[in-house]
């Protein structure tokens, strides 16, 4: 009785420690990924999509218009301006 608890507790305590290290890991590598709050600033991006791995669309409002930037390794291009309100 005594042996089985033993055992349970030499392989089960380091596979749950194991979990516990690989999910804080994966959270500090997913943290950045993840939306955050951008309060009242601004510039503010509204929606962002990937198109390739080296480019991404981006929907930017600056003092109530909304700009459509293309963001690239080499920089950002204006591609389009929203209607003025």
């Amino acid at each position: 009785m005594m042996w089985s608890y033993v055992l349970k507790l030499v392989i089960l305590l380091p596979l749950v420690c194991g979990l516990l290290v690989g999910c804080l890991y994966a959270w500090r590598k997913l943290e950045a990924r993840l939306p955050k709050s951008q309060g009242e600033r601004m510039v503010q991006v509204r929606e962002s999509m990937m198109l390739s791995p080296g480019l991404r669309l981006a929907v930017v409002e600056f003092e109530g218009r909304k700009l459509l930037v293309s963001v690239s390794r080499t920089g950002v291009t204006l591609v389009d301006r929203g209607d003025e309100p």
